[in-house]
Parts: C-alpha cells; structure tokens; sequence
C-alpha cells in the first residue's frame, strides 16, 4: 500500500527558508534576526547576486521553476512572500 504525503505547509516552508537564509546570509547582513514580512532587500540580507543563489535553493528544495518574470520581491522579498510563492507554484499538484 502506498501512503499518500501530505504537502508542507506555508509555514513549515517558512521555517526552513528561515534556516536557509540564516545559515547563508545573516552574519554577513550584520543581522541577527528576520521577521516574516521584513525585505530581504531593504535590510541587506541579500543582494541581486543572493537572490540567484536563493532562487536556486528554492528550486532544487521544494521541486519548483523559478520563471525569469517571476523573479519580482512580490514573490521573493519576504519570508510570508516566498514560501506563499511556493506553495502557489506548488498548487499545480507538485509536492514542495
């Protein structure tokens, strides 16, 4: 019998982005902690150069393309806007 795997939530997909961006970006940001609405940009966690690096992780984790139009901060600026991206781009029936 095959067992059925539930999708993660939009918050499980947050904290692991949040480990992610912690491990990789923070100490260079000078920055101790990230709020789920605070701008990756605006407060210098990560430049144009991190974000390929972060769309690239995003990719090969959740099991998701990144179209070159959809690389906008309404979908990649934010804790809350990156893992809802995820799952929008996850509703199309592939499991993150």
């Amino acid at each position: 019998m095959t067992s059925v795997e539930k999708p993660i939530s939009q918050r499980e997909i947050a904290a692991r982005l949040r480990d992610y961006i912690a491990e990789n970006f923070l100490m260079f940001a000078g920055v101790d902690h990230i709020g789920d609405s605070d701008s990756f940009l605006e407060l210098g966690i990560i430049d144009s150069t991190g974000i390929l690096e972060l769309v690239g992780h995003v990719e090969a984790t959740f099991g998701i393309h990144v179209e070159d139009d959809e690389m906008a901060p309404e979908n990649l600026d934010s804790l809350d806007n990156l893992s809802a991206y995820i799952v929008r781009k996850s509703a199309d029936g592939k499991r993150p």
